[in-house]
C-alpha cells in the first residue's frame, strides 16, 4: 500500500456517493439534510407515490451503514428494503418525526440486527470491499486507499465500526450518533476514539521493527 497518512486514507474514502439522476428538482440543493427535507415534504403531500425519491436519496448511505452490522452487502440491502416497507406502512409517523435521518438510521439498524441474529452472521462472512459506491473513473486512483480503509474497518467490532461510519461518512455529532444507537454520547465518543486508534495503527505508515539475522531493525511500512 502506498505510504499515505491515516487521515489522507480516511479523507479519500469519505466522499459521499453521487445520488441517482432521478432526484429531479433537488440538484440545486447543497446539502443532504435539505434534500431529505424536500423528500419528507413530498411524502407528506403525495404519500407512498413519492417514496421512490426517498429511496434514491438515502439507499446507498443506508446500505453502507447497514453493512457495518450485517457484514454482508446483500443482507444490508435486505435491511434497507425492509426499512422502506415499514416507512410506507407508517408513513404519517415518519413524516411527523422531527429528525427523519436519525429515525431512518435507527430503523435500519434494528432491521440489520434482526437479520444478523437470524442468520448468525455477526462474525464477518464476506467483505466490506464489495460495498457499492458508484465511483467514477477519475476516482480510481483512490482504489487502494479505499480498500485499505474498508479492510481495516472490517476488523473492528460492530459497535466501533458503525460509529466510525456515522461520524465520518454521515458527519453526525456524538449526540446524534447516541440517539441512533440509543447509548449515552460519552459511550459513542469512547467507541469512536477506540476505533480511530485501531484504524490509525493499521493504516498509518509508521515504522515497524523487522528481524534480520537475529537482530531487530526498523523498516518503513509498505
Amino acid at each position: 500500500m502506498a505510504c499515505t497518512s491515516f487521515r489522507e486514507n480516511i479523507g479519500n474514502c469519505r466522499q459521499t456517493p453521487p445520488e441517482r439522476a432521478s432526484l429531479r428538482g433537488m440538484d440545486q440543493l447543497p446539502t443532504f439534510p435539505e434534500k431529505l427535507t424536500v423528500c419528507v415534504e413530498r411524502l407528506t403531500q403525495s404519500g407512498v407515490s413519492a417514496l421512490s425519491g426517498l429511496f434514491d436519496l438515502t439507499s446507498q448511505r443506508l446500505v453502507r451503514y447497514a453493512t457495518t452490522i450485517t457484514r454482508n452487502q446483500h443482507d444490508a440491502e435486505d435491511a434497507v428494503q425492509a426499512t422502506l416497507v415499514l416507512v410506507a406502512r407508517n408513513l404519517r409517523k415518519f413524516c411527523r418525526t422531527d429528525q427523519p435521518w436519525p429515525y431512518l438510521l435507527r430503523m435500519v439498524r434494528n432491521e440489520s440486527l434482526l437479520i444478523a441474529r437470524r442468520q448468525k452472521r455477526l462474525i464477518f462472512a464476506g467483505s466490506l470491499i464489495d460495498l457499492s459506491t458508484h465511483r467514477s473513473v477519475d476516482e480510481l486512483e483512490t482504489e487502494e486507499n479505499y480498500r485499505a480503509v474498508w479492510s481495516a474497518l472490517r476488523t473492528l467490532p460492530t459497535k466501533q465500526s458503525e460509529v466510525v461510519v456515522l461520524k465520518i461518512w454521515e458527519d453526525m455529532t456524538f449526540a446524534q450518533i447516541a440517539e441512533v444507537l440509543e447509548v449515552p454520547p460519552d459511550t459513542a465518543a469512547s467507541r469512536y476514539r477506540y476505533a480511530m486508534a485501531k484504524l490509525q495503527q493499521k493504516l498509518d505508515p509508521v515504522d515497524r521493527p523487522e528481524r534480520a539475522n537475529g537482530t531487530e531493525r526498523t523498516v518503513p511500512r509498505a
